[in-house]
Parts: C-alpha cells; structure tokens; sequence
C-alpha cells in the first residue's frame, strides 16, 4: 500500500515529507516534537492515545516527564485555535490521555511511522510567546500606528519604532497583539528578549535571541541558507544552529581576529535586507533598557542605513529606567529622532471608557453597576497591571463570583473595598502571599533562574524531582497565575524538560527580592552547577549566564572563570566595551580569593586577555594599555614567568614608540635585547631587533636600522609572537622599505613593502595588514607616487573602519590627504591632514607627528599661507627637539628655506611644477636668499649625516635653484650631478626624474 505523503482535517493539512503544518497556504511554525505528537495523534485518529505511548513514541530514547506532552499538545491547540473546554481537533481524556477526534479528509497511513528523535537545537529560548489571556483594551491607536508602520515598510521603507512606558502600562501586550494580527501573513518575525543581568552580559544576546527563534520557526532552513551566505560570523556564535546545516553547506566559524564589530554590524544587516527582500521582516526587541551595547551599536546602525529594506524594529523600553544617570539608550533615541530615523510610541494610562471595556471582555454577560468601572479606574490610575490585579484580588475575596452564568457583584458597590496597595511590590506580595507553600517555592526559584527558565534549572535549585516542578509550574500557568508556557527546551546533555516565562518582569523581580541573603546565594549555586553540567562542554557559550550565578552564589572560581569565558566571547564578536566590563568584574571578584600562585595566574590571564579589547577602543599608545602591561609584568615577576616579562617588555616598547617618545623607547628595546641575549631565544633576539630597528629609523639612523631589520629577518620563524601582535617579519619589511626609501633604494623599498602586504594578507590578523598598508602607503608618499599613495591609503582606512583600528585609521586619513595635496587638491588634501593628525594624537600617538607637519606646512605653502606654513614648521622643530622623531628633519630646513624665499618675495607667488612649492616671479632680497641657503646646507648636512640620499637629494634640488637664479648654474650642476650619480635605482620617481630635468637645464 503506497504511503500518503499529506493528512488533511480542514482547514489544516499536515505534510509528512517536509514535516510542516499548513493553514490553507500558510505555513503554521510547530517545534520538531509538537509536530511528531499532532502526527501520532492523526495516524490514530478517533482512539484514545495515552501519556505513556506518547512518550514512547515520541521521546523513545530520552527521559522526560508526563509534563512534557502537556506542553506539546498545549502548544497544538494554540496553533490549530482549539479550545480544551469544547474541542474541535484534540480531546483531553482526564489521566489518560488524547484523542483526534477531528474529520480527516485523505487516507493517511496508520501506523509504522517514526518520529522525530530529538529537538535539533538547545532551545535555551522558547518560540513566539502565548499572548495574555487578558483582552486588550485602550490601545486601537497604538495598534494602528504599528500597522501603518509594517504598510510603510512594505514599500521599502525601514521603520523603527520604540513602544515605551511606565512598568506595568503594557507594552509587551501591544506588541503580542500587534504580532497576532500579521503571524498568519506572510512576515517574516524575529523576536528577542534584553535580560536583566548582574553586568554587562552577552554582547547581542536578544539579536541571537532573536535569529534562534527564527530560525527554528518554519521556514527555518531557508533563513539558515541566508545566514550562511550574508551573515557566517553570526551563525558561527550560534553553533546550535549550525548542527542543522548540511555539513557541506556549512559555513566555517570565523576566527577570533576576524570578527570585529564593522563586520558583525554590516552583516546582520546586510542578512535582514536579504531576508526583507523575500518578505518584510519585523523585528522585536523587548526591555531595552536592559540592553547590552553592542546590541544598541546595532539597533542603531540597521536604523541608519540608506539601503531600501522591508523592515519594521519594534523595541520596548522603560522610560524611567533611562532618565536617571548616564544611559546609552538615551543618546540612541536622540540620535535617531534628531534624523527623524525613529519614532517614539508612548503608551497612556487607560481611561475609564477603556477600564469598563475590558470589564465586558473579561467578564461577559456581567451584572456590575455603572459606576464599577470608574471605581477601577479612580484607584488604579488607569494602569493595565495594577488594573487586572485589583480585579484578580476582587475575583479571589469572592467580591466578583459567577452564578448562573452571569458575573456580579456579592455586595453594594459602596461597600467594596478596592485596596491598592501604595506600590506595585506590595500588591504583588498579597497576591503571592496566597499561593501555596510550594508554589511560592518554585516562583521564588524561577525568579532566580531568569524571566525565561527551564523547569530542570528551577528542580536543581530546589533539590526536587524535575516532575514535582513541572506539576507546579503547569498549574499556575492552567490559572494564569505568574507564568506562561514557553515549549519544550533541551540542554547538550539531553535533558529534555518544560520551559516557561513569568507574564511580567515585575513578578520576576518582587518575587527575587522576597528570597532572602542565604536562600538566594544557595538557588545561585544549585542552578549554576546544574547549568553547567546540562551544557556540558558548551557551557562557555552561557559563560556570562554561568558567571552571575557563580557571583551571586558566592563561588568566586568560577565565577571568575566563567567571567573571563565571557570576555573572550566578547571579543570574538568584537563587543569590546562588555568583554572589558567582564574583565573589570572577574578582577574585583579575584579580591575574594585567597593570596595564591592560582589567583595571581588568573589574574594574569585576565590581564592578558583584556589587551586586545584595550587597543581596539583605546588605541596601541593609550594610558589604560601602558597599566595593563605594566600589571602583567609585576604579575609575571611573582610567578617567576620569564617569557610572559619579555613580551611585557615589547608591549611597553610599543606603547612608547607609538607615542613617539623614542627615547624610553630605545631603552626598553635594549632591555629586550639584553634579555634575548641573556637567555640566548632566537625569537626573542629577533623581537628586539625589529623593535631596536623600528626606533632607531625614527630617529633617523638609516644604516643602523637597515642593520637590525635585516638582522631580525634571518631570525625570522613563523609563529613566533602572541596571537595580539602581529607578525613581526610583516613588520621588518615595512620599516625597511621606508628605511630604504630614505637610503634612497627606492625600487628595493616598493619591493619590501608588497612582500609585507602579500605576508600579512597570508598570515590574517587585520592589525598585521593595517601595519604593512601604513608603510607601503609611506613609502609611495616619500616616492610621491600619488596613485599609488592614495591607493593603499583607500585599503587601510576600509579595513581600519571595518576591524575597528582607531590609530590606523587616522593614518590612512593622513596618507591619502597627502596623496591628495601631491596630486594638486591642495584644499581637501590639507583638511584630511588636519583630521587625521587630530585623531592620531587624540588616540595618544605621537608618532610620525614632526614628518606629517613639515608635510602640511608645504601644502600651505603651495596656497600661499607661507606664515601659517612657517608656524607648522616651528612646532614640528621643537617635537623633533624632544626627540619625537628626526626622519623628516632634513626636509623640515629644507622646506624652511624654500618657505622663506617665499615669503621675502617683491611680487606674487606662482607654482612651481617640478619642486610642488611655490617660487618667485621676482627674485627675494639678498639677505633672505642667503638665510634659505643657510637652510638647505643644513638640510644637506643632516641629510648626509643620516645617510638619507633621498633627502640629500631634494635639499641639493632646493639649493641648486637658488644657485641658477644667482648665476652660479655650474656650481649648481657640479653639486647636483655628484648626488644624482649615486643614485642605482628608483630614476622613474618623481624626484630622479625632476633631478634629471634640473640638470639639463643647468647644463644650457
């Protein structure tokens, strides 16, 4: 007999191959299990299926409890709209069991199928939540101004929207509502929860959230297809996703230095278009207040993008949380309201009109006298919660009672007593205060799980059967007391138990502040512990989850353990402001532990770990990086750890050669030497050379850094250097091609310089190419090859923005405004020189500051702004007299003299093409010709002290043609020719060639 491959009970038809729940044409999203147990039921449609077959059939190899089925059929009836009290599809028979009892309206096989056998994700989060029970009343507006948001998105306009208010007003209930109302058309509907944690939690833990649910809803596979293809760094930070894709399709995890904060942002939004373009996509995140930033660095840019998009953002937040202190959240709202990029949708008390609506809804066919309603109203302000509390306490006293059908009043309407307690917390606490022994028990537990919390959590805490929980938590949700259903949730270990929510945060929290100093402390520990073995290998990815419960259960270790998880995770997604949270938290709980060689390690560690975070937000010269290395050392020195002291130690000469304090610079990098030497470690020879040869081209001794570079080469291994440095072979070969580049070696410098891109392109880290693009563009500037300047400068601002490298940033600003000022667009040059010169020493760099300003100064000067120039001078002079740097201070005498002639000038200036500096029409008066060629001898003088052909070169030019203009063109050849036939190489630069023109003129 040939097997059906749909069942069909209208209007619903149930598709066996590709295992999907259909409404007419719309696809209706069921869990694996919920689907597994709606086709048992079918295949035996009109007998009795009990609990215990059920669980057989559907759990064969697993051990869940009687509860687990519950929730699946609960689930069931949601999606069929079926009613318990009076079914159309699935009866409850008491103790026993279910029965479809529906009309089936193709044949179907009866039997011989399997099931699904397990959940294929750790569902830590439950699908889309049940909506309130409660009507919604009062809020048509709002609603409607959602609805018109979602038409406007349709069109391709991307819409953001904040629903904000008082706790309690009912926000989430609007948006549940909202999101009922466009669930069955086709919508795309990512939705995500910002907990309340201890510190800075998950950095975009409600986007994962959010992506999670999605995914696992219909239509999954495809939404994993678009997040393999737009967003593989994102699915990468949920692995239980990716054990549902096909091995072959499977996108590859991106590597710690590959996932920055540019690239996480400009993914996920680039994947929401995608998935905007198939159908409109709202999102909803709730409690922003709550938020991580890195969640908010996002928000905020999907709301930013001028790419068309399908897109409605809903967020949820309190007003009061965020009006107090200095909270991120308000700067975003501002920020997007100023460029009208969002709207802000406050939700307003009820009104009486509004409060004797939801008594009809609630209460149909009621009795009450007119005047009830506007009792509510007067003594809850029109609040939603404190509204349906005063009402459930009403219900509960027997003032409200059913007979007959009817609800009515048992007493006078003068005579009832609405009580509202002076706060949320006390009418909350009378209302718990009515439950049972044991009910507040497994409330009291849950509010220390979470919002959210798996019934195995809330078992661990209280050292009961996971089953007694379960019973518990089923029968508050049946009486909608506190909690909702959330499905059916399964940990890495394999347990499989019921999950569920608290219907309001507020409950959470007044429930949370009853459980008492000890109590709390020992909830912390038990659930933390259980956690920790359900995710079993995986716990990391709950490190920051693991981390608060451990705090506030007084384990330290691995509080602090988990802490450190935390931050590494951070880092991978490039949420470096959390993953230094985490690392200021692990270091204060680190005071509870005893004074051992363990602490002092782990204190290490975490010292280590929150280095790269520190150069990314702060820069590679920063204060806070300078402390950090400072602490490793002194760490490293009570551990007896050599190796760790010597990588301190290049830290620190890093920090000051960033700085340009060169000098404190060359003494650590002695120090490095003397410790590779002492210890007689190649790798760490080679550090100190490369470190010694960075330093000494700064200060211009070209020989001696060719020398250590080339020396640091041969020593050269692969692999040899912390995974926060980069490649030190990259390195050396930058600093030798400017070293070169000054050497005159002009064709060996662009040599070094692509074998020092092709090099760190291999190796990967994005700092390694930030440095290889920051002196290839150097050496092009030296050449003044514009095209090619401007070129690489381009590359290194791209990938500067995109992996979040402050410092290198500002140098390919300078680069390509220099690039700009060669290529004759003098005006926009000079501004990007400015810019980029303000943001490298706002990072606290300092180096290369005296070569950049001589640069700017002849840039002003080819706009005739020779006072201004000679000012820019002057402050590059006396840098350079702290020894900042003296590479360009050949150039800066020598541009000093050209500035001067300039100045001194009778008549106006006009340009010169050959020497990029303006000249005189008429000759300047003697004594200033005299004092410019005072300059340019100086110039040549250090030039030739230096080595610097190439700066000989242009200041024997600048001489020469102040020669020609006084006549002494022979003596100008003669010095001219003597430098330019040292030359071997680079005759196609634009200097060589220029030397070349000047000398045939001469030669006339």
């Amino acid at each position: 007999m040939q097997r059906e491959q749909s069942i069909t009970f209208r209007p619903f038809r149930l598709d066996l191959e590709s295992e999907r729940l259909w409404c007419r044409s719309e696809p209706i999203a069921l869990r694996p299990k919920t689907f597994a147990v709606l086709r048992h039921l079918l295949e035996r449609a009109g007998r009795l299926v009990t609990k215990d077959e059920l669980l057989d059939a559907v759990w064969p190899d697993t051990s869940v409890s009687d509860v687990v089925p519950i929730v699946c059929v609960r689930e069931l009836r949601q999606a069929l709209g079926d009613q318990a009290e009076a079914p159309t599809f699935i009866e409850t028979v008491p103790r026993r069991g279910y029965r479809f009892i529906g009309k089936i309206s193709t044949p179907h096989q009866m039997n011989g199928v399997k099931p699904e056998r397990a959940l294929r994700a750790p569902a830590k989060f439950s699908l889309l939540p049940s909506l309130t029970a409660a009507t919604l009343v009062g809020r048509e507006d709002e609603l409607a101004q959602l609805r018109r948001g979602l038409e406007t998105a349709r069109r391709g306009e991307r819409q953001v929207v904040f629903v904000t208010g008082e706790a309690g007003i009912g926000k989430t209930a609007v948006v549940e509502a909202f999101l009922k109302t466009v669930e069955r058309q086709k919508v795309w509907i990512a939705r995500g929860q910002c907990l309340e944690y201890y510190g800075a939690g998950e950095a975009y833990m409600p986007v994962l959230d959010a992506i999670g649910r999605l995914c696992r809803a219909a239509s999954g596979d495809g939404v994993r297809e678009l997040l393999g293809r737009y967003a593989p760094t994102w699915l990468a930070q949920i692995p239980w996703l990716l054990d549902s894709v096909p091995s072959a399709d499977q996108p590859q995890p991106q590597s710690p230095q590959r996932t920055t904060s540019e690239r996480m942002l400009r993914e996920m939004a680039e994947a929401v278009e995608a998935l905007s373009h198939e159908r409109p996509l709202v999102i909803v995140l709730e409690d922003l207040q709550w938020s991580d930033s890195a969640t908010l660095d996002l928000l905020t840019f999907l709301a930013r993008r001028r790419e068309r998009g399908r897109i409605l953002l809903i967020g949820t937040y309190r007003f009061a949380d965020i009006s107090q202190g200095d909270h991120r959240l308000r700067d975003v709202m501002h920020e997007l309201q100023l460029h009208r990029q969002g709207k802000e949708l406050p939700l307003p008390l009820l009104t009486a009109a509004a409060v004797a609506v939801h008594l009809d809804a609630r209460f149909p066919t009621h009795t009450f006298p007119t005047g009830l309603a506007g009792l509510i109203h007067q003594r809850t302000d029109g609040n939603p919660l404190f509204m349906v509390n005063v009402l459930d306490d009403l219900v509960t006293q027997g003032v409200i009672v059913e007979r007959e059908g009817r609800w009515q009043l048992t007493r006078a309407l003068a005579e009832v007593e609405v009580g509202v307690p002076e706060s949320v917390r006390q009418m909350l606490s009378k209302r718990i205060d009515r439950l049972s022994h044991d009910e507040q028990r497994v409330l009291e537990a849950a509010s220390v799980v979470g919002v959210e919390f798996s019934t195995a959590a809330v078992a661990a805490g209280l050292e009961v059967d996971v089953v007694q929980v379960e019973e518990w938590c089923e029968d508050l949700a049946r009486h909608n007391q506190f909690l909702r259903p959330g499905g059916v949730g399964e940990w890495p270990d394999g347990t499989v138990a019921a999950q569920y929510a608290f219907t309001h945060a507020l409950y959470r929290h007044a429930l949370y502040q009853r459980v008492t100093g000890a109590r709390r402390a020992r909830f912390h520990q038990r659930i933390g512990a259980r956690a920790e073995t359900g995710y079993g290998e995986r716990a990391g990815e709950q490190a920051a989850e693991l981390a608060m419960h451990f705090e506030q259960g007084r384990d330290h270790t691995r509080a602090v353990t988990y802490l450190q998880q935390a931050a590494e995770n951070a880092i991978r997604r490039s949420a470096f402001p959390e993953a230094i949270a985490h690392f200021t938290k692990g270091l204060g709980l680190l005071n509870h532990w005893p004074e051992t060689p363990a602490r002092t390690r782990q204190e290490l560690s975490l010292h280590i770990t929150v280095i790269g975070p520190l150069m990314a937000l702060k820069g590679e010269s920063s204060a806070e990086l300078e402390r950090i290395y400072t602490q490793i050392g002194e760490l490293s020195r009570r551990l007896g750890e050599t190796t760790q002291s010597f990588w301190v130690l290049t830290g620190l000469c890093m920090i000051h050669l960033f700085r340009g304090e060169l000098r404190q610079a060359y003494d650590l990098g002695e120090q490095m030497l003397l410790f590779a030497r002492q210890r007689d470690e190649p790798v760490f020879l080679l550090w100190a050379q490369y470190m010694l040869g960075a330093t000494v081209l700064c200060r211009s001794d070209f020989v001696a850094a060719l020398a250590r570079l080339e020396e640091a080469l041969v020593l050269y291994e692969a692999q040899q250097h912390p995974r926060y440095l980069a490649d030190p072979k990259v390195g050396c070969l930058g600093f030798l091609a400017l070293t070169r580049c000054g050497l005159g070696y002009l064709d060996q410098a662009v040599q070094n310089s692509e074998e020092a891109l092709a090099l760190a392109r291999e190796a990967g880290p994005p700092y390694g190419i930030a440095l290889a693009l920051t002196a290839g563009a150097g050496c092009h500037i030296l050449r003044r090859d514009s095209a090619a300047a401007q070129q690489w400068a381009e590359e290194l601002i791209a990938l500067s923005r995109e992996y979040g490298l402050m410092q290198y940033q500002a140098q390919g600003v300078l680069h390509r405004g220099g690039a700009l000022v060669e290529r004759g667009e003098i005006e926009e040059g000079i501004a990007q020189m400015r810019q980029g010169l303000a943001d490298l020493q706002a990072s606290g760099a300092d180096l290369g500051v005296p070569a950049w300003s001589v640069i700017l100064a002849a840039a002003l000067a080819r706009l005739g702004r020779i006072a201004e120039g000679l000012r820019t001078l002057d402050e590059a002079e006396a840098r350079i007299a702290r020894d900042r740097g003296r590479f360009y201070e050949a150039e800066l005498y020598r541009l000093r003299g050209e500035l001067i002639l300039q100045q001194e000038s009778p008549k106006s200036k006009v340009q010169s093409p050959k020497s990029k500096v303006q000249t005189d029409i008429l000759s300047p008066p003697l004594d200033a010709q005299g004092e410019a060629e005072g300059y340019f001898l100086k110039a040549i003088d250090i030039a030739r002290a230096q080595n610097a052909k190439l700066f000989e070169l242009r200041a024997t030019m600048s001489l020469s043609r102040l020669w020609q203009e006084q006549g002494k063109r022979a003596d100008a050849h003669r010095i001219l020719a003597a430098v330019y036939g040292w030359f071997t190489e680079g005759f196609e630069s634009v200097d060589l060639k220029e030397a070349r023109d000047l000398l045939v003129e001469l030669k006339e």
